[in-house]
């Protein structure tokens, strides 16, 4: 295997997979990208099979499939010493990966809502995700795929807690995030500053359905949030972007566009996770919590309360100053949450 550059799979549909693509070219990180959904023949297939998937040389020498965004943008970080997605500040950096989570964790349920319960998304996405499995097709062939996926994505809806309950809170809460990154691009280039963070590729990653692609979300970021659909456009490709040392952003000067988008972190996000940890160490298969005044019940997710323990590991390893600092930006937002009883 050609060692000099990353070897991945994954296909344009996939939040995720744009998410590491914009991070691999904004960091100027050779990359060959397998364009499919289903694997690269005669390679190791990742358990569970998850885009996009990364073919990367392990401990002892044989090459293993690894997938999950986060952790790999943190391996990259270690590998690689230039353009660093990830702040230098410990505090700012808790809240970039407190923000990237939100995105990864949270928005892609709109993403899933949205795509999986219109017609005209289920439509445009069954159809041209059937495009992306590989080689040219005949129209019923496309067809056939499209119905296909359709029939294997529409009952995943219940992983990601969308049903005719939660509906209604995912989407105003799509609403608000989608107000509030419009609110923040007035002034600000990205969300940890004047370059972009971890969070930044977290959010684009799954914008680039939300707001680009799925028919029903695209019309409201269009009507509410042009900023946020160009912003979308530009990040796709950040390689020309030449980021500074002192470009990152500063706790002291916070923006209150980012604190409101805290504040919709522990509104929508934090009370489902907390609930969620609660139900799995209970044993219980079924999440039951208060989302924005409303009542949410969803499939317990074992991986979501690994975030949970990864994003407090994190809290509990900052030092006294910048543990304080974080509890300033997050007061108030509902986050702090999350951190209590540490």
């Amino acid at each position: 295997m050609d060692k000099s550059s990353l070897l991945l799979h994954g296909v344009p549909g996939s939040p995720y997979t744009r998410k590491m693509l914009a991070v691999l070219r904004y960091r100027r990180i050779a990359y060959r990208i397998y364009p499919s959904a289903m694997g690269i023949p005669g390679m190791p297939v990742a358990k569970p099979p998850l885009l996009p998937t990364f073919y990367l040389e392990g401990a002892d020498g044989e090459v293993q499939a690894v997938t999950d965004s986060t952790p790999l943008i943190r391996r990259f970080e270690a590998a690689y010493e230039r353009r660093s997605v990830v702040p230098a500040d410990p505090a700012l950096a808790f809240i970039d990966a407190l923000l990237e989570d939100f995105a990864d964790e949270w928005l892609t349920k709109a993403m899933f809502h949205y795509r999986w319960t219109y017609a005209a998304d289920i439509d445009k996405a069954g159809r041209v995700l059937a495009g992306w499995h590989e080689g040219p097709k005949d129209d019923a062939t496309l067809g056939h795929i499209a119905k296909i996926i359709a029939e294997r994505q529409i009952p995943r809806l219940r992983y990601v807690g969308s049903n005719p309950m939660t509906g209604p809170v995912i989407e105003a809460g799509y609403l608000r995030v989608l107000q509030a990154l419009e609110e923040h691009l007035r002034h600000h280039a990205f969300l940890m500053g004047a370059r972009p963070g971890s969070c930044d590729f977290a959010m684009y990653g799954q914008l680039t359905q939300l707001a680009l692609f799925d028919p029903t979300p695209t019309a409201l970021a269009t009507a509410h949030a042009p900023r946020v659909c160009a912003w979308v456009a530009l990040m796709d490709d950040l390689s020309g972007l030449e980021p500074q040392a002192d470009q990152w952003q500063t706790l002291d000067a916070f923006p209150a566009s980012l604190r409101t988008l805290l504040a919709e972190v522990g509104r929508l996000y934090v009370p489902v996770m907390l609930a969620n940890a609660q139900a799995l160490a209970a044993g219980q298969g079924e999440v039951h919590a208060v989302v924005d005044g409303q009542p949410w019940v969803q499939q317990s997710f074992a991986y979501q309360a690994k975030c949970l323990g990864w994003l407090r590991r994190d809290y509990r390893a900052l030092g006294p100053a910048p543990r304080a600092a974080v509890d300033q930006v997050l007061a108030g937002t509902g986050c702090q949450e999350l951190l209590v009883g540490l």
